[in-house]
């Protein structure tokens, strides 16, 4: 069999000239308790603490003396952005580098610290692509495209390469996170050439799955909105090159929440102390789920770690969710007698188990509601086990775990239900662009036409706002209202009907 043009490349890629070969350690911790063999490719030890550099290193490392002289220029969230900077400072060149203004301020910090032109514009990346083609075009510019490059794609499949040099023996399947698709493209097509065994298995966010709609539809999908707490991989459209390889040599897709994700960070600081960013931690989460499905005894998997610039005060968000995206916790709503001794009878009903959160406030009537968070040793089997025992007493239980909103604000607010005086109460869930002055221009984008019956913001960690309103609107004035929402342009999901919303706040 005759290599074809991506084997060459990778095979000539200039990467090491800056890049380093990665170690590819293993798992103890988390192969014990999977009962198989995982091993960790460590990209976040290279100089930018991301695979990026490898692709965009490259591609600066292809460009004929002519162009490279015109300078350089790319748009990135960040771990592309460094990559670029590091390269274009490597070769003696200019770099212009754009990046949304809700890029973590680690990466932008990284950046100039490289030697490049940083320009925030947008807020998402599409935005900030844009832009950084009209400025190409304006100041003459080469274009280094995050993902949709032959050279990009070669300088990444590189980490293929070192995969199979590295592994002990046969590989099962190996996990890669998924954004563009860069990495995939180029890990795939090395691998399945001297490999054909070996599955290639892509992990997206739940909230950001453009490659996985794509190979489903069989075409190029555009995603109206994409999730950003893995802001690595937050594309809304992938590439048209990295999408055509992935068809060919991409054995299967997963999708993980937001909770797997933070579990896989959590499982990645157990076993090598150290901590990835979401994305990632995408591979392990991803992989993870693929061994739940059972059949995965004994094999020999590998994720790749792509990526560890992570904004500190993220941590925060992510050590909340990783009990219960790992299934050690359980988030229960639960109606107890509004009585004296009922929240003495209640944990003795729960038993012996450790209690993480417990919200009440008493309420007049004969029933109080409360919001319990307990660490679970078998996972949804106990939790599942408990929820039944507390309703055979006679206890109201609802699982809240699951329940996006409970664990984003309710869990935060309890205190009570609405007022009688309270009517006509949309609760609306908003996400917005978290910056200087972004919640004051959210209120005023707002408006002061319909009242705000109840407000919740706390600041997560990310790159997103995120609020919780209760807003007044008389049935009258309902569709106008809702095409001022639509004017907004803000992600919104009503909540009026989630049972957190009746059971604690709602009239």
């Amino acid at each position: 069999m005759v290599a074809d043009d991506y084997i060459e490349r990778i095979l000539k890629a200039r990467v090491y000239e800056v890049a380093q070969q990665s170690p590819l350690d293993p798992m103890p911790r988390l192969s014990s308790r999977l009962d198989c063999e995982v091993l960790l490719k460590r990209e976040d030890v290279q100089p930018v603490f991301s695979f990026k550099l490898r692709g965009a290193y490259n591609k600066i490392a292809n460009l004929s003396e002519t162009s490279a002289r015109r300078g350089v220029i790319c748009a990135s969230a960040g771990n592309h952005a460094q990559g670029v900077a590091l390269a274009a400072r490597h070769r003696g060149i200019a770099a212009v580098i754009v990046m949304p203004a809700t890029t973590p301020q680690i990466k932008v910090n990284g950046v100039a610290r490289l030697g490049g032109e940083v320009v925030l514009h947008g807020d998402v990346f599409d935005a900030a692509y844009e832009h950084a083609l009209t400025l190409a075009r304006e100041r003459n510019l080469v274009f280094v495209h995050p993902f949709d490059d032959p050279d990009v794609i070669a300088g990444q499949g590189t980490i293929g390469m070192e995969i199979l040099r590295q592994a002990p023996g046969d590989i099962d399947a190996i996990f890669v996170p998924v954004g563009g698709g860069g990495l995939i493209a180029g890990i795939a097509r090395y691998v399945k050439y001297l490999s054909p065994r070996t599955r290639i298995v892509g992990v997206e966010p739940e909230d950001a799955p453009a490659m996985h709609e794509s190979l489903r539809q069989g075409t190029r999908v555009k995603l109206e909105h994409v999730g950003l707490f893995a802001d690595g991989v937050a594309v809304k459209r992938v590439g048209e090159e990295t999408f055509k390889l992935a068809r060919q040599y991409v054995d299967e897709m997963l999708l993980v929440s937001t909770d797997e994700i933070c579990a896989a960070i959590q499982d990645t600081f157990e076993d090598t102390r150290t901590i990835p960013e979401p994305s990632g931690a995408l591979a392990i989460a991803g992989l993870k789920r693929y061994v739940a499905r059972g059949h995965a005894h004994g094999k020999r998997l590998v994720a790749v770690n792509s990526g560890a610039n992570m904004n500190f005060d993220r941590l925060r968000h992510i050590a909340e969710r990783a009990d219960v995206g790992a299934g050690r916790e359980a988030l229960l709503a639960v109606e107890i007698p509004e009585e004296p001794g009922s929240f003495l009878a209640f944990c003795r009903a729960l038993g012996e188990r450790n209690v993480t959160e417990f919200n009440y406030r008493e309420q007049p009537g004969h029933r109080a509601h409360i919001f319990v968070g307990f660490t679970l040793a078998k996972g949804a089997e106990e939790r599942h086990a408990v929820t039944k025992a507390l309703g055979d007493q006679g206890y109201g239980v609802v699982d809240m775990t699951d329940n996006e909103m409970a664990k984003l604000h309710i869990r935060y607010m309890i205190g009570g239900r609405a007022p009688g005086d309270v009517t006509d109460e949309m609760l609306l869930r908003f996400e917005f662009p978290d910056r200087p002055g972004a919640l004051l221009r959210f209120l005023e984008a707002i408006g002061g036409r319909w009242n705000i019956s109840l407000f919740h913001y706390r600041n997560h960690g990310s790159d997103y706002g995120r609020v919780l309103a209760g807003i007044q609107v008389p049935p009258a004035e309902k569709a106008e209202f809702m095409q001022h929402l639509a004017d907004l342009r803000y992600p919104w999901v009503e909540e009026t009907a989630n049972v957190a919303y009746r059971m604690f706040l709602g009239g």
